[in-house]
């Protein structure tokens, strides 16, 4: 039943990939038509029955037009052939690197009948699959070998023989997942080489390939109207011809992946329900270690050298304390597949500083303010500078408000913080705007959200039609608190913003632009973990930040990482969890009474003065 399987998935798959290439060779059908029509008028003229001032009016006409077709479709042609494809940025794996991983994938495709994959690489991604990296303006992708079908007594001829995609594994999978639960979770994705070697499958995937390439070249920003002119052309054809191709396209993947599947049944079949769960819970452990550990190290200038390392840890975090995941401590006795690695640590860093590209935009070049981190150096380096770098910034937009208080006249101390979030406002010091002057029908606008703040003008259409604040808005809270934090958390954003947009995207420490790549283009992060912070929440890591700068001044609290929520506050060495729903009353209700109580619970003095950046 398996081999019928395997048949009739390949041959759906064959089926879909002749439609495409019957898109192909319609379009150039059309392509042919005027040019096969002044054949025609050309044949009658010289056999004596199309003659007279009209045919040879419309010989020159679709002769003219046939012409300008084939020199279009010419061009087309050459640059759907030429275009290059875009590839998924990953870390190559050389055989040299790793000779007991190629062991074992060759095994696996000797196993399964199908050819090799022609390399490895790995992506920082709970993901993996079969990617061609040839290029198509080189023509079918060959390797040179020995015929085996030579007629005797003529010698051995060189054949032509496809050469097979690469092999991308998602790096989580080699530090988490034991050996056999590997060899089992690629199976399928190797047998998939089988049916990339079809001829028929291999042209329709390079057509469709070529053709979304094209559009992306057509989507280029050109200079001149002559220019701008041919790409709207080019584009528009290869979409057409997208468009026509596109379900047979997906159909046949469907049919390769099917067909693949089926194959792979016969390897570790017990085995790979037990790797399909490592799969799901490697995927949770990665998005909880990028979004809260390796984030906040991004948005400071440090990239975490060891994340595959650390989602192991953050896994066996995850394994103890949870009951369902208790099972899976024991799988850590066995050999992890990163052994299959001659050095793991180089691949570790090198992934993780991929990652930091992808998913945040991080260093293009080398660069004095982007620098690794290890895990042991976190707490210090990222966790603690990311706490007084935030205290420090919310000190400097209170300022921009206003001036101080007689009181707090001195050091930076939390205290002021807790002032200014609940007093009532002070007509004499009223809350200022940086940019634009005290607040009222002239000045900016806060929203009660804190969202926003923007001038007033009389075409807005909201509340800047009249110039009303919250405080003048009936159906908003008319709390002085919720005003002060509304504008305070708008300040932050002007000024989160402002140091953003002050450093150039991937400059390098000379202050030049690195040189363009295939799959950056100027547009990192291409895969952004997590939309841009509101102002409510800006307010909130601030805030946050400066409670615990103060519990580490004056408590003799410590800055620490927890593996599944990132950087953590260790009061009398234990976590301090209790402090968001704390501070989130004060911000949002304007209430300090929960937060105030925290604090002299914890021993923390906020009227102490605090040590920034």
């Amino acid at each position: 039943m398996t081999g019928i399987g395997v048949e009739a998935g390949a041959q759906a798959a064959r089926s879909r990939a002749l439609a495409v290439l019957r898109v192909r060779g319609r379009a150039l059908g059309v392509a042919v038509l005027p040019a096969a029509a002044e054949v025609i008028l050309l044949a009658g003229a010289a056999t004596g029955h199309l003659v007279g001032p009209g045919w040879d009016a419309a010989r020159w006409a679709v002769g003219v037009l046939a012409v300008l077709v084939l020199l279009a479709t010419a061009g087309i042609a050459l640059v759907v052939a030429r275009a290059r494809p875009a590839m998924t940025p990953t870390v190559p794996v050389t055989e040299e690197s790793a000779p007991d991983l190629y062991r074992m994938v060759r095994d696996l495709a000797d196993r399964l009948a199908v050819p090799a994959p022609s390399a490895i690489a790995l992506t920082p991604d709970c993901d993996s699959w079969l990617e061609d990296r040839t290029h198509p303006a080189h023509g079918p992708p060959v390797r040179t070998g020995p015929g085996a079908a030579d007629p005797p007594g003529e010698g051995r001829r060189p054949r032509r023989v496809p050469v097979a995609p690469v092999l991308v594994i998602g790096s989580p999978f080699l530090w988490w997942m034991r050996v056999g639960e590997l060899r089992a979770v690629i199976a399928p994705v190797v047998a998939g080489t089988g049916p990339s070697a079809q001829p028929d499958i291999a042209a329709a995937r390079r057509f469709v390939r070529g053709l979304d390439a094209t559009v992306a070249v057509a989507a280029t920003p050109r200079r001149g109207p002559l220019a701008r002119g041919a790409c709207a052309v080019l584009g528009r054809v290869a979409r057409l011809l997208l468009g026509a191709c596109r379900e047979h396209a997906a159909q046949m993947e469907r049919g390769v992946a099917a067909a693949a599947a089926e194959r792979a049944q016969t390897v570790d079949y017990g085995l790979r329900i037990v790797a399909q769960e490592q799969v799901g819970l490697a995927y949770a452990g990665w998005d909880r270690l990028l979004t809260r550990v390796a984030l906040p190290a991004w948005r400071m200038g440090r990239w975490p050298s060891r994340l595959d390392a650390g989602v192991v840890a953050a896994l066996t975090e995850l394994s103890r304390r949870d009951r369902l995941a208790e099972g899976f401590t024991s799988r850590l006795g066995e050999r992890p597949a990163c052994d299959l690695l001659e050095e793991p640590g180089s691949v570790d860093e090198a992934t993780s500083l991929l990652a930091a590209r992808l998913f945040h935009g991080g260093p293009a070049g080398p660069r004095a303010d982007w620098a690794p981190v290890d895990w042991q150096s976190y707490p210090e380096e990222v966790v603690d500078r990311t706490w007084r770098a935030d205290a420090a910034r919310l000190h400097r937009v209170l300022d921009s408000l206003g001036p101080r208080p007689a009181r707090h006249t001195g050091a930076p101390t939390l205290a002021r913080i807790l002032d200014h979030l609940t007093e009532p406002t002070d007509p004499a010091t009223e809350p200022m705007d940086p940019a634009t002057g005290p607040a009222g029908p002239a000045g900016p606008t806060a929203t009660a959200s804190g969202a926003a703040l923007v001038p007033a003008r009389p075409d807005a259409g909201s509340h800047a039609d009249t110039g009303l604040t919250a405080a003048d808005d009936p159906d908003e809270d008319d709390d002085p608190g919720t005003e002060r934090s509304a504008l305070l958390a708008a300040g932050l954003s002007a000024e989160v913003a402002r140091e953003e947009n002050a450093v150039p995207r991937g400059a390098t420490a000379a202050g030049q632009s690195p040189p363009r790549t295939l799959w950056d283009g100027g547009a990192l992060p291409l895969v952004p973990l997590q939309p841009p912070r509101t102002a409510r929440e800006l307010l909130t890591a601030h805030v946050t930040a400066m409670v615990c700068c103060a519990a580490v001044d004056t408590a003799g609290a410590v800055p620490a990482l927890d593996w599944l929520d990132g950087p953590s506050l260790l009061l009398h060495g234990e976590r301090a969890a209790d402090l968001t729903p704390r501070v989130l009353s004060l911000i949002e209700e304007g209430d300090p009474g929960p937060l105030r109580d925290w604090l002299a619970t914890a021993g923390i003095r906020p009227e102490k003065p605090i040590r920034l950046v």
